[in-house]
C-alpha cells in the first residue's frame, strides 16, 4: 500500500504565501505523475497543478503565476508553493499521486486533504 502524508496547510491572509509538501511512501515502484488539486466550500474539486517523473508541470488558470510545483524524486514527495494568495482560493488540498507499486499495478493515489484557509 502507498501512504501519502501532506502538510503546510493553515490560515493566512490575502496577499500572503504558504508552501505544501506531500511525502508518499510504501511499496512504490515509480511515480508518475504528482499533484495537487483543491476543493472550496460548496464547490467540486479542481486540479491545482501536475508535475511528471521529468518535471512537466500543469497549472490550473485561476493559479497560473501565483503558485510553483516541485517534486523531489529521490524523497518521493512534491510541494506546492503559493504566493498572492486570494480568498478564492480557499479549500481543502489533496495530494495526488499516480504511481506502479512494486506489484507492477498502476494505481492514482489521493491524500487526506489539508484545509488552506485565506481571509480577506
Amino acid at each position: 500500500q502507498v501512504q501519502l502524508v501532506e502538510s503546510g496547510g493553515g490560515l493566512v491572509q490575502a496577499g500572503g504565501s504558504l508552501s505544501l509538501s506531500c511525502a508518499a511512501s510504501g511499496r512504490i515502484a515509480s511515480i508518475n505523475v504528482m499533484g495537487w488539486y483543491r476543493q472550496g466550500p460548496g464547490e467540486q474539486r479542481e486540479l491545482v497543478a501536475t508535475i511528471s517523473r521529468s518535471g512537466s508541470t500543469n497549472y490550473a488558470d485561476s493559479v497560473k503565476g501565483r503558485v510553483t510545483i516541485s517534486r523531489d524524486n529521490a524523497k518521493n514527495t512534491v510541494y506546492l508553493q503559493m504566493h498572492s494568495l486570494k480568498p478564492e482560493d480557499t479549500g481543502v488540498y489533496y495530494c495526488y499521486v499516480n504511481t506502479v507499486t512494486l506489484d507492477f499495478v498502476n494505481k492514482n493515489y489521493w491524500g487526506k486533504g489539508t484545509l488552506v484557509t485565506v481571509s480577506s
